[in-house]
């Protein structure tokens, strides 16, 4: 695979990350019981932990710990030999396993089109829908402000 192919990979398993990371645990559960699962086993036990966020004062300030976030992470492997990783946050351990399947899934040549439209596809539709359901909600709430001129004199 050419420099291209792999970019375009990379880019494909990133967009599908932030699909899968951004949806409910019941939504991508119900999607993935569409599909027929590839034989796979488990790397890394679903576990949860704690990652350190970082922050920084102004537009170039120094960076500070702002705090840490509770993250659930997994790995599993496919038969075909397609390692997934899974990372979410709080504590939801099968979320992390399920991201982690469907990461597996994402890079094999045999189950990438089928998670694409029946899982990551739907999931992206509904979530931009959420969005712009929201959106609307905000804008009917929105405020103009303008301030009127008075004439001295």
């Amino acid at each position: 695979m050419g420099l291209t192919g792999q970019n375009s990979k990379e880019a494909q398993r990133k967009a599908a990350m932030a699909v899968l990371a951004h949806a409910s645990g019941a939504e991508i559960a119900g999607r993935l019981a569409d599909i027929e699962l590839p034989a796979h086993e488990t790397l890394r036990e679903p576990e949860n932990g704690l990652v350190m966020l970082r922050g920084r004062i102004g537009g170039d300030g120094a960076p500070f710990n702002l705090g840490e976030a509770t993250v659930s992470r997994a790995a599993v492997r496919l038969a075909s030999g397609e390692v997934g990783f899974g990372y979410t946050l709080g504590r939801d351990a099968q979320k992390a396993r399920m991201i982690a399947l469907c990461d597996a899934m994402v890079q094999s040549a045999e189950f990438s089109g089928e998670v694409e439209a029946k899982v990551i596809a739907p999931l992206r539709e509904h979530l931009s829908a959420e969005r712009n359901r929201k959106g609307r909600e905000t804008a009917a709430t929105r405020v103009d402000f303008y301030t009127m001129v008075r004439g001295e004199g």
